[in-house]
């Protein structure tokens, strides 16, 4: 008897010509598109995906002459560096200053990107509108090298035109003061990158329809009730998208402007997890890649589950999600 598998075959195949031919044709029309993701894809295979790779060596004795395969596993099940890092007396310091610094620099970014947004979206002189956006876009492409450059000179207690007001009027010598680094870390960012992060709620504006602000000041809709009720409706589904890609990268902030910052005076504020893994692997006299490597993972690995959690109440709070 002919089983339904067989009867199948026939038509299977020619459904399976079918596609193939079609998928063929199809690439062979847009094989430029693909060529041009090759580039893309090549540096996301080398620069993101190849070195998971190495995160092995998080659960190892690391030895550079033995390699990351010819490593003795670590102590505990593999988890000795995780274990030694959470044991450190530095782990609660650094802990608390990254979450600080990074819940600062959230609370104020997000208002800020948007309060400026919906003040460029209600100017109606081109030209000065224009000049608005210049200024506030331009600080982003400043290094920051420079950027920290420029800080240091306007906040120096001798010279610097904002430092030596400061300090002779409350004694405080702003870059060597722990607790002024947070606000100057995170609002020194704000100026920076502020017109930036706008250009993302200004688009979602440029979507509102015209219609909805005519029949609003019809009927009598001030401003500030249609920013509330047209404008903001309009761009939460984008703040909310943007704040769980923040929240997810809560602990990974980058090294580079803290390290730059950083001072024997305010390094009770300034250590972060980033910049204690760099001292470790790169400035220690003996260099320990497998303890700051179980660093870096424990980052990421928090990262992934505040990345989960917050995707799934957003989901549930506001059906905004990012899948």
């Amino acid at each position: 008897m002919q089983t339904t598998r067989d009867m199948d075959a026939p038509g299977t195949e020619k459904v399976n010509i079918r596609k193939s031919n079609g998928l063929a044709k199809h690439f062979k029309g847009t094989w430029q598109l693909y060529t041009l993701l090759l580039l893309p894809i090549i540096f996301l295979a080398v620069f993101n995906y190849y070195p998971m790779y190495g995160a092995i060596i998080a659960f190892k004795n690391y030895n550079i002459r033995a390699g990351i395969l010819g490593s003795p596993w670590a102590d505990n099940f593999g988890l000795a560096n995780f274990i030694r890092f959470f044991g450190n007396y530095n782990f609660i310091e650094c802990l608390r200053n990254t979450l600080w610094i990074s819940v600062y620099t959230i609370l104020v970014s997000f208002p800020c990107a948007i309060i400026l947004a919906l003040s460029l979206n209600y100017i109606l002189n081109v030209r000065y509108k224009k000049a608005v956006q210049l200024v506030s876009y331009f600080p982003y492409f400043i290094s920051t090298i420079i950027l920290v450059g420029m800080i240091n000179i306007l906040f120096n207690t001798k010279t610097g035109a904002i430092g030596s007001i400061i300090y002779s009027i409350t004694g405080t010598n702003v870059l060597a003061s722990a607790s002024a680094f947070p606000s100057l870390y995170v609002w020194s960012g704000i100026w920076q990158s502020v017109g930036f992060n706008a250009i993302i709620y200004m688009a979602a504006l440029s979507g509102v329809d015209m219609q909805l602000h005519e029949a609003a000041t019809v009927d009598g809709a001030t401003i500030m009730q249609r920013i509330r009720h047209i404008d903001l409706p309009a761009i939460i589904p984008t703040a909310v998208i943007l704040l769980i890609l923040n929240v997810g990268g809560i602990l990974n902030i980058g090294y580079e402007k803290v390290l730059a910052m950083q001072n024997p005076n305010n390094l009770s504020a300034s250590e972060i997890i980033s910049t204690y893994a760099y001292k470790i692997a790169l400035v220690s006299s003996i260099p320990d890649f497998a303890y700051s490597t179980a660093i870096g993972l424990f980052q990421s690995g928090v990262g992934l589950v505040l990345l989960l959690v917050v995707n799934k109440i957003s989901k549930g709070l506001t059906s905004e999600s990012l899948w």
